[in-house]
């Protein structure tokens, strides 16, 4: 069996906050399934649609956004393509005419209080985070019925079709563990950045990569500044307060008091900043997941501002996160409704730790340290956002995650990148670990704080 190879910007995607899995996920599977019902010819005979959210989806979905997601979706939005200051202002007008337009077109009678379904207590057996989609056409004759998955980080599938592209190209250097790289590493002297940089050049030119990193990593800059001046209360109904912009005040005006640990202080602003826009629906970039958006871009602005960084290392930066990612893709999960915020925080946090230690002058050895390092101390996180929504604990612990890879960093590279536990072992044991965990822990918002944390 071939092994995939995961692009950088299948793991880095530009879309809207506040969940990859809960709001990006089901847009993309909304339209994609009016696009089916339009290849088979069958679209304009639709008259009733009906969606139905089951698992995670139906128990955290209203604070996450999917009731808003499915509507963008089959009004013809994309999550990379939509002005996000332009959701609100669709969906009302969708909910006050009881009428959608098919892919901005045709107008059916949608009522969302009747249309969109909510199971509960159901799940579809393919993921935690499962959607029916069916259509019928004036005479009550079911058209087509498909059933899609959301799994993490922004990627679906539908039941029934190929997930792979039959023109995947093979790629030069094909890996599936972290012992592959770096044995491809030992045998043709690259670094992992390279190794992922080789296979990228299979879909694109170099300069289409270099201006596509570049784009990402603009976007997560604008992301940041965003919510520095963003300032008032987070939507959703708990009246959290963005401190954002309070805590760039701070930092402002303390500059030049040589506080040594002013760093750590905005590596927390950075991320509290980036997890406050996701909350609110605004521009961000799934890195690899929506709920851990803020770790990757944190590190990054670290890396930037106080070592000097530039474009050539932003471009490694990226595609080495992209190796570490592409591991956890491949032998585990990135859904929080499948393995816990171990797979979203404690991802990201894996994947800054070994993009930093790549462009602050580690090895192979010590960026394959970097990751498991931050895994190992992200292991059992649980996910339970109180009241369902991308808030409590979420910002805050995305702050705690960047630290965390900061740290993770720093620690390999005062070794020799020789460790007792290998990434492997981590990312195994990261899925065991998710497999073994109640589900009231994996973003049901029916465990942990979600139920001892009173909502105001």
């Amino acid at each position: 069996m071939s092994t995939p190879s995961i692009s950088v910007f299948d793991l880095f995607k530009i879309g809207i906050g506040p969940s990859s899995s809960h709001t990006v996920g089901p847009m993309k599977a909304a339209r994609q399934y009016l696009s089916l019902l339009q290849e088979s010819g069958s679209l304009d005979r639709v008259r009733t649609l009906r969606v139905s959210l089951y698992g995670s989806l139906a128990l955290t979905g209203i604070g996450h956004g999917t009731d808003k997601a499915i509507l963008l979706g089959l009004a013809g939005h994309e999550p990379d393509q939509i002005d996000p200051g332009l959701i609100e202002p669709i969906v009302r007008k969708i909910r006050a005419d009881q009428k959608i337009p098919l892919l901005g077109a045709r107008e059916i009678d949608f009522d969302p209080s009747r249309d969109l379904v909510w199971h509960r207590n159901q799940n579809l057996p393919g993921h935690p985070n499962g959607m029916r989609f069916e259509a019928w056409d004036g005479q009550g004759h079911l058209l087509q019925e498909h059933l899609f998955y959301s799994i993490g980080g922004g990627f679906i599938t539908c039941e029934g079709l190929d997930p792979t592209s039959s023109q995947e190209q093979p790629v030069p250097h094909p890996f599936r563990t972290g012992e592959d790289l770096l044995r491809i590493g030992r045998e043709t002297g690259l670094k992992l950045w390279q190794i992922v940089h080789e296979n990228e050049l299979v879909r694109r030119t170099p300069q289409e990569i270099h201006e596509g990193v570049k784009r990402i990593a603009q976007v997560m800059k604008d992301c940041i500044e965003r919510g520095f001046h963003h300032p008032g209360n987070l939507p959703g109904g708990m009246k959290v307060r963005r401190r954002a912009p309070d805590l760039f005040k701070d930092l402002r005006a303390r500059q030049g008091q040589n506080d040594p640990l002013d760093a750590l202080d905005w590596v927390n602003a950075f991320a509290i900043s980036v997890n406050e826009e996701n909350a609110a629906f605004g521009r961000v970039v799934t890195a690899p997941t929506n709920g851990a958006a803020g770790i990757i871009p944190s590190c990054l602005e670290y890396y930037r501002r106080f070592l000097n960084g530039d474009d050539e290392g932003v471009l490694r930066f990226f595609l080495t996160a992209t190796a570490v990612g592409t591991l956890y893709k491949l032998n585990a999960s990135i859904s929080g409704a499948e393995v816990g915020c171990q797979g979203e925080v404690g991802v990201a946090s894996s994947m800054a730790a070994a993009a930093l230690a790549e462009v602050m002058g580690g090895s192979n050895e010590h960026i394959e340290n970097a990751a498991e390092i931050a895994m190992e101390h992200h292991l059992g996180m649980t996910c339970d956002p109180v009241g369902g929504l991308v808030q409590i604990p979420c910002i805050e612990r995305n702050a705690m995650g960047a630290v965390k890879a900061l740290n993770a960093a720093r620690m390999s590279l005062k070794g020799d990148g020789q460790h007792a536990i290998s990434l492997d072992r981590v990312i195994k044991t990261m899925w065991d670990t998710g497999q073994d965990m109640s589900t009231k822990y994996k973003e049901t918002s029916r465990g942990g704080l979600a139920v001892n944390v009173p909502e105001c």
